[in-house]
C-alpha cells in the first residue's frame, strides 16, 4: 500500500505541473529535471494520510499534498544557490544551478511556489468555508517573513548572530519547522481538526522539525556527500548554524534523543483523541530509528573509530 501511495504521488508530482509546448526549451528542461527526480515524498505521504484522516476529500487532500511539496522543493532549489548555500549536488544528482545556471534555477523555484499557491488554494477551496481564512492565514505565517524567510535569513546571516543555542534554535524553527508544521498541521485544519488536536500537533511538528534539523546537522558533519546525497560540510565553512558544531557531537545526538522523545508524548495524547492518524507513528518510529543510528555514528566519531558502513544514512529526502 505505501508503495502504490508513493509511485501515485510521484506521477502526480509530474503531472500536476503540466508543461506547455511553447515553454521555453531552457526552463522546460529544468523543470522536467526537477519534476521527474521528487525525493522520498514523505510530506506529501504525511499530507495526504493526515487529510484523508481527518475526513478532507480525497481530491483536496491530494492537492495540497503536491502544493506543499513543491514550496518544498522551491526551497531546495534556492537554498542550493551559490549566494545560499553554494551546494553542487542534491538527491543524487547536480543542483538545478549547476546545469541551468542560477537564472534556470530560479525560474524553476519560482514556477514551483506558483503552482504550489494554485494547488494550496484549491485545496483549501474545496474545505468548508467557516475553516478558510485560518487556513490561509497559516499558510502565509510559515511561507512568508514570519517563518520560512525569517529562517533563511537567519541562516544566512548567523555570522553576525550570537552563536548560542536559542539563536541555531531560532533558525531552524523559520527554516525546518515551518514546513513541517505545513505538513501535519494544514491538512488538520481543512479537515476541522478540534482547538486541541491542532496543539498537539503544532507540538508534535516542532518537537520533530527540530529533530529533523539536528538529524541533518549532524549527517553535515559526519557523512560524506556520497552517503548523504547532497553536498556536505557547508555549514561550517559557510558559518551557518548547526547544533553538532554548537553542542558537539554527542550534545546534538543527545538533544535528538530528548526532542524525539518529547513528540513521542504529545503523540501518544494526540492518537488517544484521534486514533485515525495513528499511521504517524510508524513516521516516529523511522526518525527514532534514524537517531538510533546517528547516535551510534556520534559515538564512533567520539572514540575516534572507523563507521562501519551499515551506520549510513540513507540518501536526504
Amino acid at each position: 500500500m505505501k508503495d502504490l501511495q508513493r509511485n501515485r504521488l510521484k506521477r502526480a508530482f509530474k503531472d500536476y505541473m503540466p508543461l506547455p509546448a511553447m515553454l521555453e526549451p531552457h526552463l522546460k528542461e529544468a523543470l522536467d529535471r526537477v519534476l521527474s527526480n521528487p525525493g522520498s515524498l514523505i510530506r506529501p505521504q504525511i499530507v495526504l494520510s493526515i487529510g484523508l484522516g481527518y475526513q478532507l476529500g480525497e481530491a483536496a487532500a491530494m492537492d495540497l499534498a503536491i502544493g506543499l511539496e513543491y514550496f518544498h522543493t522551491a526551497s531546495l532549489l534556492f537554498d542550493d544557490l551559490p549566494s545560499m548555500d553554494d551546494a553542487l549536488e542534491r538527491r543524487g544528482t547536480p543542483c538545478v544551478h549547476v546545469d541551468f545556471g542560477d537564472a534556470g534555477a530560479i525560474l524553476a523555484a519560482l514556477a514551483l511556489v506558483n503552482r504550489g499557491y494554485a494547488l494550496t488554494w484549491r485545496a483549501v477551496g474545496q474545505s468548508a468555508r467557516e475553516l478558510q481564512p485560518d487556513a490561509l492565514a497559516y499558510v502565509e505565517r510559515h511561507l512568508g517573513i514570519e517563518g520560512l524567510l525569517n529562517g533563511q535569513s537567519m541562516d544566512l546571516h548567523y555570522a553576525a548572530l550570537q552563536h548560542d543555542r536559542r539563536t541555531t534554535q531560532q533558525a531552524a524553527i523559520g527554516k525546518t519547522v515551518s514546513l513541517i508544521r505545513l505538513t501535519l498541521v494544514l491538512p488538520a485544519i481543512l479537515g476541522g481538526a478540534s482547538k486541541l488536536e491542532i496543539q498537539l500537533l503544532e507540538r508534535i511538528a516542532l518537537f520533530w522539525g527540530l529533530s529533523y534539523q539536528v538529524a541533518d546537522d549532524l549527517k553535515d558533519v559526519l557523512q560524506s556527500s556520497s552517503e548523504s546525497g547532497k553536498t556536505s560540510s557547508r555549514d561550517l565553512s559557510l558559518g551557518h548554524p548547526n547544533t553538532a558544531i554548537d553542542l558537539g557531537v554527542e550534545g546534538a545526538a543527545e538533544r535528538l534523543t530528548r526532542l524525539i522523545g518529547l513528540g513521542d508524548r504529545m503523540l501518544d495524547r494526540l492518537l488517544a483523541i484521534r486514533p485515525a492518524v495513528g499511521f504517524l507513528k510508524n513516521l516516529r518510529d523511522e526518525l527514532g530509528g534514524e537517531a538510533m543510528r546517528l547516535s551510534r555514528i556520534a559515538n564512533d566519531h567520539r572514540q575516534g573509530h572507523q563507521r562501519p558502513a551499515d551506520h549510513r544514512i540513507g540518501a536526504a529526502a
